[in-house]
């Protein structure tokens, strides 16, 4: 049976989640520093609010659509670990630090709701149409699952975000202002004059709009989620096609997305071995899919889900176990 796209519970995911960004709006209007207390805090609120769902479509509907949701949601939610991991490095790059990566977050989410729906759209359309294409995405999720776990840890460090190639894109649409003013990512000629003559330098070319530091960070986040998508959505496929259930799983993952990167940006020195679950997630993923495309066998979400939960769960109960050797000043 096919859950399609009811229009009870489309109006139900459309007011909890316009509701619930104002509300995060309202509470963070003051633009204070988000702390550890107040992002775990906020994580737990948006993860009942995904639960709820899940009970809704429980009892509204049928235990296997809330199943499928759940087992989306967990597994774009493990996911999203990996892009939290270089959303660290990509602030790190460009020295955007407290309350302006909350603001630089809040944009970025808004356009990965957009470019989700997208992406969710077009994998739901074309996913069934040929076991090639399911064998193409399993191709996709295992490479990038085999990329990340023989990776090197460092890669996200040493990487220069700053000059990405979405950077160097918009320095030749866009003049740039070489300096964060507040918390703006545009500005004018007048308020870039002000900055360049007060700190001794000129201005690349004249125009009346300037891009800050702000703006190339915003930009190379939304480039980088949108790279994630590429592995993550068909991932979420694999367990369920149905566009709505995809898509709003999808949405409720995102929607704590900032609050788990204040989280892992406090706890990423500690959780060393979580990245290498989260591929071996994305391996475990691209079997289901090839055996699924093949016809040799069809592995339950709610295998799945267990499978999903329970390598997140080594990868940080590993961290804690054998975690990494500091290295002192003495040592060669």
């Amino acid at each position: 049976m096919d859950f399609g796209f009811p229009s009870e519970a489309v109006v139900i995911l459309g007011v909890t989640v316009v509701s619930s960004v104002w509300l995060d709006l309202f509470f963070h209007r003051n633009s204070e520093e988000v702390t550890l207390k107040n992002a775990t805090a906020w994580s737990v609120f948006w993860i009942c609010l995904a639960l709820a769902f899940y009970g809704y479509l429980h009892f509204r509907y049928s235990e296997e659509f809330a199943s499928l949701f759940l087992s989306g949601y967990v597994l774009e939610k493990a996911l999203s670990i990996d892009n939290m991991m270089v959303f660290v490095a990509i602030f790190s790059s460009f020295g955007i630090k407290g309350i302006l990566q909350h603001r630089i977050l809040y944009y970025g989410i808004v356009g990965a709701l957009v470019f989700r729906a997208a992406f969710v759209a077009a994998g739901t359309a074309v996913f069934g149409l040929s076991h090639w294409i399911e064998l193409l995405f399993a191709a996709i999720v295992l490479w990038t699952g085999i990329k990340m776990f023989s990776g090197n840890e460092e890669n996200n460090e040493t990487v220069a975000y700053s000059n990405h190639w979405s950077v160097r894109l918009t320095k030749k649409l866009l003049p740039v202002l070489p300096r964060l003013v507040e918390n703006k990512f545009l500005v004018k000629r007048s308020i870039a004059d002000g900055v360049a003559k007060k700190e001794g330098f000129s201005l690349s070319r004249s125009a009346p709009l300037y891009a800050t530091p702000l703006l190339l960070c915003l930009l190379c986040i939304e480039v980088s989620d949108i790279i994630f998508s590429f592995d993550s959505v068909p991932a979420i496929i694999a367990v369920t096609k149905e566009p709505f259930l995809v898509y709003s799983a999808v949405i409720f993952a995102i929607l704590g997305l900032r609050n788990l990167y204040f989280m892992l940006a406090a706890a990423a020195k500690y959780l060393i071995h979580l990245e290498k679950a989260v591929a071996l997630v994305l391996v475990f993923i691209a079997i289901k899919l090839g055996s699924s495309a093949l016809g040799l066998y069809h592995i339950h979400h709610e295998v799945s889900l267990i499978v999903v939960l329970g390598l997140i769960t080594l990868g940080v109960v590993a961290s804690l176990l054998f975690p990494e050797k500091e290295q002192h000043a003495s040592d060669p």
